[in-house]
């Protein structure tokens, strides 16, 4: 009986927090004649990598950081990616694109728009070729200076983008230097990507991708055409000159870069109610099978 109560406490607590943790519904951006949607290409699901969350929740939570598309990219397979799909159209998420983060011993690439695993077992050239024989999008996954020697200038003349906003930036400065040296000078699609596995914020570097239209083949377009810009911690801003531009002026998109509203009276009862019945079933323990 003295359990009671902590049980109450925690299912008023698991409710309050279903019900309030709503998605955020946005209403779209449009800037110059495009279609402005944020995007995370660099998301790994629980299931076979290395993330926490399952595809289905993975779809869930892209809805509550306020993304309008992501791709989950697990480690050198697709099966997790297509299960997200197929969840996000189910549950009416944000469109999600299959990928994969290619891990090979020199380099790590990121393939998005593709439906079939590609090798890490070759050169970084050979494997974009490998992606664009998909109709897919070739990125260089954080290339810190440790895989600059795996960017040969065969993989460089074949590469679509790099990621030049990662959260590896805010553990080392040094990290985001050589992203951002990475790419400025090359006639690459300025990428923003979380690497999420669970742990972090989804959607904490985001790409805002200058779309004509909001369907898959329309934003493998942009990226094709560099017609991207993202936000690194300092302020700066990364993409194409004319998109620099038109974003700045605008100043919407930096608005919905804040974490989802948890605060308040209901948000703060919740929590309490949450942390009292912990406190209860440590005091009078869990329930025990006395048969």
């Amino acid at each position: 009986m003295t359990r009671l109560p902590s049980f109450a406490l925690l299912v008023l607590a698991a409710a309050a927090g279903t019900v309030l943790d709503r998605p955020r519904s946005l209403p779209p951006i449009e800037i110059g004649g495009y279609r402005v949607l944020a995007a995370d290409f660099h998301v790994h699901s629980g299931v076979f990598s290395a993330g926490a969350l399952a595809p289905w929740d993975l779809v869930l939570e892209a809805r509550r950081q306020g993304l309008d598309v992501f791709a989950i990219t697990p480690h050198n397979q697709v099966g997790p990616a297509r299960l997200g799909r197929w969840a996000s159209r189910l549950l009416g998420g944000p469109p999600v694109l299959v990928g994969e983060e290619v891990r090979a011993s020199g380099y790590h690439l990121i393939a998005v728009g593709i439906e079939r695993r590609v090798s890490w077992d070759q050169p970084a050239a050979a494997a974009i070729d490998d992606v664009h024989g998909q109709g897919g999008v070739a990125i260089a996954a954080h290339p810190v200076a440790m895989y600059w020697p795996a960017w040969d200038e065969a993989a460089i003349a074949k590469l679509d983008g790099s990621e030049v906003v990662h959260p590896s930036a805010y553990l080392r400065a040094s990290a985001g230097i050589q992203m951002a040296r990475f790419w400025v000078g090359r006639p690459l699609t300025a990428v923003g990507s979380s690497d999420y596995h669970g742990l972090g914020r989804l959607g904490l570097c985001r790409t805002y991708v200058f779309a004509r239209g909001e369907g898959e083949a329309a934003i493998l377009d942009a990226l094709r055409d560099r017609r991207t810009v993202v936000r690194d911690r300092d302020g700066r801003l990364y993409g194409r000159p004319d998109l620099v531009g038109l974003a700045a002026a605008d100043g919407r998109l930096w608005a919905r870069e804040a974490p989802p509203e948890r605060s308040g009276m209901a948000f703060a009862t919740a929590r309490l109610a949450g942390i009292a019945a912990l406190v209860g079933f440590v005091v009078f323990g869990l329930p025990s099978d006395r048969r």
